[in-house]
């Protein structure tokens, strides 16, 4: 029986491999989203069915990774009643408001900038470690890497009006989506803790995924139209939140945060690129300059963990 050490979630070649695809797919995420929007007719004004679309896609994306559970004998013991209090609180902020914010704001903003900007999620993520974490302190090298990284977020209000500015329903939706995923990351700590990681990934996806569907339905949400093409384009947004969340989450809790988090600097980066070219949506400069700055704050802010 392997021990913990030589898990695969811990050999090193193994790890960049389950993070990069991660990261990847999570960056593909952007163009197809905006994709299946049109494919289905909904429309910028339409809440209750972005709403319902992102209910089927984590709803289901759950009872997949719950279905893989029971099938590999994975244990489904939560530890105390209570902490089935946390499981919900987990699904609330890591899905549901994480992603009702996220698909709001990118049906108002162009899928470039909203991939640049949700890399604010990281360097939030290192600011509140620091706060509830003992074992995270505040450094120079994060101070440093936490100022770049806001820096490129900026540039994305460079230039011209055409070229781009702030708006709260595209860029403050995308914001207040980088808070709950940074949010999410302090508590992934603390679901391993109460239940088998991947079985909580599960019911975090299926819960947070209905809590999306219900009030989908109640605002009058329906997919106008329902054609192969998005049909397929939902079920890679499914395969893309089984795959990612499933594997990062494992990997968070059997690697240092940091390690696993410097991946997700591809994902900016990946996002605006698929975006440009899916989407037909204009290059500008300041990406490039945004998107650089964003990955080396997330840089500087790993560099020389172990």
């Amino acid at each position: 029986m392997p021990t913990q050490q030589t898990s695969i979630f811990r050999r090193p070649a193994w790890v960049v491999f389950f993070a990069l695809t991660a990261a990847i797919a999570w960056g593909w995420a952007y163009p197809l989203i905006k994709l299946g929007f049109g494919e289905f007719g909904i429309q910028p004004d339409m809440t209750g069915s972005k709403t319902l679309f992102a209910g089927i896609r984590f709803s289901m994306s759950g009872l997949i990774i719950l279905s893989l559970a029971k099938a590999t004998h994975r244990p489904f013991t939560v530890r105390k009643g209570s902490d089935w209090w946390y499981i919900l609180l987990f699904a609330l902020v890591n899905t549901t408001l994480h992603y009702a914010f996220f698909y709001f704001g990118l049906s108002h903003s162009e899928g470039a900038r909203a991939a640049i900007l949700n890399s604010m999620s990281v360097f939030l993520l290192v600011i509140l470690a620091c706060i509830f974490f003992e074992s995270d302190r505040f450094t120079l090298g994060k101070a440093m890497g936490c100022v770049l990284g806001f820096a490129g977020i900026m540039a994305l209000n460079l230039g011209s009006e055409a070229s781009g500015k702030f708006t709260f329903l595209g860029d403050g939706m995308i914001i207040l989506n980088a808070l709950c995923s940074a949010v999410a990351g302090l508590l992934t700590r603390g679901l391993s803790k109460r239940v088998d990681v991947f079985v909580g990934t599960g019911y975090s996806l299926f819960l947070g995924g209905i809590l999306l569907v219900i009030p989908g339905l109640a605002l009058g949400g329906t997919l106008p139209h329902i054609t192969w093409q998005g049909l397929l384009i939902l079920l890679s947004l499914i395969c893309i939140s089984t795959w990612g969340f499933a594997l990062y989450n494992k990997l968070l809790s059997c690697n240092p945060v940091g390690k696993i988090a410097i991946f997700n600097s591809l994902i900016p980066v990946v996002g605006a690129v698929t975006s440009c070219l899916c989407l037909g949506e204009p290059f500008y400069w300041k990406y490039v300059w945004a998107g650089t700055l964003a990955a080396t704050g997330i840089y500087i802010i790993n560099r020389g963990k172990k």
